[in-house]
């Protein structure tokens, strides 16, 4: 039972390779994405909210190349990566995940507030992402006093 309980890491496996895959899935897309912004520019039609869109494209491709990276280094050994990126516990690697997902919500209303169609809306949509960011920031630093 031991033996197949320390070989049940490699199911981890699954969830490196998928995240990995649709890292490369979103990366492409922004890819794509990107090719289509800049023939949009040299046909005449400058726009903010495709350059937004864009950024959000490539920060979920990041969080997803993140995971994959962080659950591979967690589960079955280590990566030569930057120091930055190094995770050595499930407290790292949420924190890197949340700090990504906190600038997706600032590029999301970002791209809310440049459209700005319902001022009410806009606000309480601002307050909603400043309440989870707040929880999020919270959330890593309490964890972090308790490593």
């Amino acid at each position: 039972m031991r033996t197949l309980l320390e070989k049940s890491k490699y199911i981890t496996l699954i969830a490196v390779a998928a995240s990995l895959l649709a890292s490369v899935v979103a990366f492409g897309w922004g890819l794509v994405h990107s090719v289509e912004v800049l023939l949009g520019f040299f046909n005449g039609g400058i726009d903010v909210v495709p350059l937004i869109e864009l950024m959000d494209i490539f920060l979920i491709a990041t969080v997803l190349l993140i995971f994959s990276l962080g659950i591979y280094e967690l589960f079955l050994g280590n990566l030569t990566l930057p120091e930055w990126l190094i995770i050595r516990n499930l407290h790292d690697l949420k924190v890197k995940l949340s700090s990504v997902v906190i600038m997706v919500m600032g590029i999301v209303f970002l791209k809310h507030l440049v459209v700005w169609e319902d001022p009410q809306g806009t606000l309480f949509f601002g307050l909603s992402i400043a309440v989870v960011t707040g929880a999020l920031v919270g959330f890593s630093y309490i964890g972090g006093k308790k490593d």
